[in-house]
């Protein structure tokens, strides 16, 4: 069966402007991702990419992308991936973030978000790690994640 966040996107990105849709309801569901602007450009099992364009609003004093806005990203693409992968009988939470600052963030930058193990339903809970990569538009790595995310089967409590 397949999860209702990804029959949404699905549903969503055949249409023009499906995907800024799709990206504009996540951030009603979640407010706080919607300060970066972000836009999901992909959403499949075991893979989310999203892209943060270089905006003032997202920009630190130094006129690079801030560190916080990079970390909101891979939360949010990390968080999208997991929700379409897992199993109807599953729930997740993040639990920590690790991240590592590579190289000046500038220019619109695309996340990666990939679980570093198989994501399946389990009788009880287990941490599930999740990279995220953020590149620029050269390619270059600027920002990586490693989020712990806790996933658990629905009617467990915890």
């Amino acid at each position: 069966m397949t999860a209702p966040l990804l029959s949404l996107y699905r549903r969503l990105s055949r249409w023009p402007g499906g995907r800024w849709l799709f990206t504009r309801a996540v951030c009603l569901k979640a407010p706080y991702f919607a300060s970066i602007s972000p836009r999901v450009t992909l959403l499949e099992p075991g893979r989310c990419e999203g892209r943060l364009a270089d905006r003032r609003k997202v920009r630190n004093h130094i006129g690079t992308v801030h560190a916080i806005a990079l970390c909101n990203l891979a939360e949010l693409t990390a968080g999208l991936m997991v929700d379409a992968s897992l199993p109807a009988d599953m729930r997740w939470i993040p639990k920590g973030m690790e991240v590592r600052y590579q190289a000046k963030a500038r220019g619109t930058l695309q996340a990666v978000a990939s679980p570093e193990r198989p994501i399946a339903s389990a009788p009880g809970g287990y941490d599930l790690p999740v990279r995220v990569v953020v590149s620029d538009a050269a390619g270059t790595e600027v920002f990586t994640a490693r989020i712990a995310m806790w996933v658990s089967p629905r009617h467990a409590k915890g």
